[in-house]
């Protein structure tokens, strides 16, 4: 079976695929330390002020109701997605805005955008860069339909550093490979994010850097794991025997207090030059 990033083709895969996916996308959204990065790359942004922005891959909408829901907001968000389920779903959690007009959701390809020229006072690519094949295009994208002088954030993990216990130090390595595979199509694109925003014509404002790491007792990881026994094998990277035992072990390393599970994420926050 050959492979590809689960949630870099989500217009090619059934709902109950997607299902998953959008049950994974709002588990993250909720944790709060998830909550905390959004909040400290659209402070420094300042996308309070900014009247119309864009969320590029929007999933289920967790940076568009993030954005909408801010006190000080009071402009209009569209979120852009590849698949017509997760925007079915954003639609729904967004209900509320969308029925007022402060909210608007399409389907759309993030490297090729049928938007006029600077459209947009801010543009957000949250969790989005990573599952991207030609990240370039999409920042030049993202560069195009944002105005002069406009903000553009991009937050995502770096997700060459995602790793997992495993009692055989080897067999650990490959199993997180593995996983890497199957869900990321460039792991190693935040590492690459200054030549890409340098390339694609933007100044850098400001970048942070996280780390999230659970030791003894799994709780931000546990949903993920979950997902993966069904994103993985659809995937083709594992056969769902060996991720079921995979994952049944490392929740076994919770229940001992023996788990550990880290990967480091980033922000980067662009202005068009005016």
């Amino acid at each position: 079976m050959s492979t590809f990033d689960v949630y870099g083709a989500t217009d090619k895969l059934s709902n109950t695929i997607l299902e998953v996916v959008a049950t994974r996308l709002e588990a993250r959204g909720e944790f709060q330390s998830f909550q905390k990065m959004m909040k400290e790359y659209l402070d420094v942004m300042n996308i309070d002020s900014a009247k119309t922005v864009i969320d590029l891959g929007c999933g289920t909408g967790v940076a568009t109701r993030g954005i909408i829901h801010r006190i000080n907001f009071s402009g209009t968000v569209t979120g852009i997605d590849l698949s017509s389920y997760l925007i079915e779903v954003a639609k729904q959690l967004s209900e509320k805005d969308v029925e007022n007009g402060r909210v608007f959701f399409r389907t759309g390809d993030t490297r090729s955008l049928e938007i006029p020229d600077e459209t947009f006072d801010a543009v957000v690519a949250h969790t989005l860069i990573s599952h991207v094949d030609d990240p370039l295009s999409a920042l030049r994208e993202a560069t195009r339909i944002v105005k002069k002088g406009g903000m553009i954030g991009i937050f995502d993990g770096d997700y060459a550093s995602l790793t997992f216990s495993h009692e055989d130090p080897i067999k650990g390595k490959e199993y997180d490979e593995a996983i890497i595979k199957a869900l990321i199509t460039n792991p190693w694109v935040m590492r690459q994010m200054p030549r890409f925003l340098r390339d694609a014509g933007l100044d850098i404002v400001k970048s942070f850097s996280y780390i999230i790491a659970e030791y003894g007792k799994v709780d931000f990881w546990t949903p993920a794991i979950e997902s993966f026994r069904k994103l993985i094998p659809h995937s083709g990277t594992m056969t769902d025997e060996q991720i079921n035992t995979w994952a049944d072990a490392r929740l076994k390393e919770s229940e001992d207090g023996v788990f550990f599970g880290a990967c480091n994420y980033y922000s980067y926050i662009a202005k068009r030059p005016s």
